[in-house]
């Protein structure tokens, strides 16, 4: 009986047992000394609930999948400034928790910027009134806003030990997202604001990778990735880094009265 018992826990841990050094080449990720090869999908957390969580994940798994990526959602975790919420299908912490209980892996895309056809990107509301605030830029006001969030998301993880350098499912991070479509349009400032952004977030001390989507100029040691339809012909910016597609665009939204995108499974 007790060497059923003992057989009971090591087997609840399992689960919960993951990799504790996540670095990268330039032609993999490497998990604990190995190249690995990993292919991941997103489930935006709060568009369920979290009673259907362990079910989307684990068809995730059943499907192939290695690692389960999700954006983080600024306006729905702190409505007001400095009132935070984590209850829910916004529970973050328990959502993360889910899928390691999977044994699957987390690319967690922070932003706080995200896009992803999400109500003004993601950005709390009460953002736009602060004076002299410009969006995404070299700007003190939106770089100070944009730090604290982030922060608080890191070291929420961290207080729960997620993060693979604590023995966690956490992988990967993303800090913006897809400004290298737009930073043309901010100049020098943007070019600024990307390099700030890039240190603020490796002084994190994560102690995993981070990565910018579509952002041909990251910073070393930031891994540029991909978003599109057709990465084969991507290469990242620096030949120390690995070559890594963030989201493989297999159809595309519908707009009213638009034809429907069509994309034949052949050429995925």
């Amino acid at each position: 009986m007790r060497a059923f018992e003992i057989v009971l826990v090591l087997l609840w841990f399992l689960p919960k047992m993951f990799c504790t050094n996540v670095d990268y080449d330039h032609r993999a990720l490497v998990i604990d000394g190995k190249r690995r090869v990993l292919i991941s999908g997103s489930i935006h957390y709060p568009r369920s609930t979290p009673q259907m969580w362990p079910d989307l994940i684990q068809k995730s798994k059943d499907g192939g999948l290695d690692v389960i990526e999700t954006y983080v959602f600024w306006n729905l975790h702190e409505p007001v400034k400095g009132q935070y919420d984590f209850d829910g299908r916004k529970d973050l912490v328990k959502f993360v928790k889910a899928v390691a209980e999977a044994g699957l892996y987390v690319h967690l895309r922070i932003g706080p910027y995200v896009c992803a056809e999400w109500n003004y990107g993601g950005f709390p509301l009460w953002l736009h009134f602060i004076p002299g605030i410009k969006f995404r830029t070299d700007n003190e006001p939106f770089k100070a806003e944009m730090k604290r969030f982030t922060a608080k998301i890191v070291d929420l993880m961290k207080q729960e030990k997620l993060y693979a350098s604590q023995g966690g499912p956490i992988i990967l991070s993303q800090i913006e997202n897809e400004y290298g479509n737009i930073d043309s349009h901010y100049g020098s400032a943007g070019k600024s604001y990307i390099n700030w952004a890039a240190k603020m977030a490796t002084s994190l001390d994560t102690g995993v990778p981070w990565v910018m989507c579509q952002q041909g100029d990251a910073p070393d040691p930031i891994i540029n990735t991909c978003n599109g339809f057709y990465c084969d012909q991507f290469t990242p910016n620096s030949n120390t880094k690995p070559k890594m597609w963030t989201e493989n665009w297999s159809g595309w939204f519908l707009s009213f009265g638009g034809a429907v995108p069509h994309r034949p499974v052949e050429i995925l």
